[in-house]
């Protein structure tokens, strides 16, 4: 990683990511999550604020040094316990069957690997474990798609990797998931290329 992608996109997302909706967002998707959370892509904490009180311990998946140190102030008023516990979802540093629920805002998009990083994620949830997740990804329209096929190579430069056009509810079936809830809309106030969002629950067999 270069100074950009390490010093300078944690930054950007920092403040991008607490724009608009993103806190209502935030809100939503962690209703219903407790025990012990796993937060993949956890970046400078913005969820932290919206654990329930039922979550009793959350390791935090993130690669970014920049951005645990801007989580510091978030995580230090928590009343959940919020540990650092690995730096890549591909990778998950954690026996099967560990989790009862987990949880994923904006991080499939970057994730090299997210067929790999899926499966993982399945492999240390409890069986009936749940994924909250809230991702944007390729639009429902195809005009919209169109755009997103052609941006897509410049928002991965400009955001280390982020894609625009991945098919969020089909990679998670194809990692054997169960979709339970889905809700999916253009978030307000974002271009429909960037704001194509899908919200809901998965469930692991």
């Amino acid at each position: 990683m270069g100074i950009y992608a390490e010093q300078i996109v944690p930054r950007i997302l920092n403040v991008v990511c607490a724009m608009g909706e993103a806190k209502d967002l935030r809100r939503r998707v962690c209703e219903g999550l407790e025990g012990e959370v796993l937060e993949i892509g956890f970046g400078s904490g913005h969820n932290v604020p919206f654990y329930p009180r039922a979550v009793t311990r959350v390791s935090a998946i993130d690669p970014s040094d920049v951005g645990w140190k801007l989580a510091g102030k978030r995580v230090g008023a928590s009343g959940t316990v919020v540990e650092r516990r690995g730096l890549d979802g591909q990778s998950l540093p954690f026996a099967d069957d560990t989790f009862d629920a987990a949880l994923s805002t904006w991080t499939l998009c970057t994730i090299p690997d997210v067929d790999a990083a899926l499966r993982e994620v399945r492999r240390v949830l409890k069986p009936g474990g749940t994924l909250h997740f809230v991702e944007h990804g390729l639009a429902p329209d195809e005009r919209v798609r169109r755009w997103q096929h052609r941006f897509d190579p410049m928002e991965q430069r400009v955001l280390d990797g982020c894609h625009l056009t991945r098919p969020i509810v089909d990679l998670l079936t194809s990692a054997g998931f169960t979709i339970a809830e889905l809700d999916v809309f253009y978030e307000k106030g974002a271009p429909k290329t960037l704001g194509a969002d899908s919200l809901g629950i998965a469930v692991s067999p």
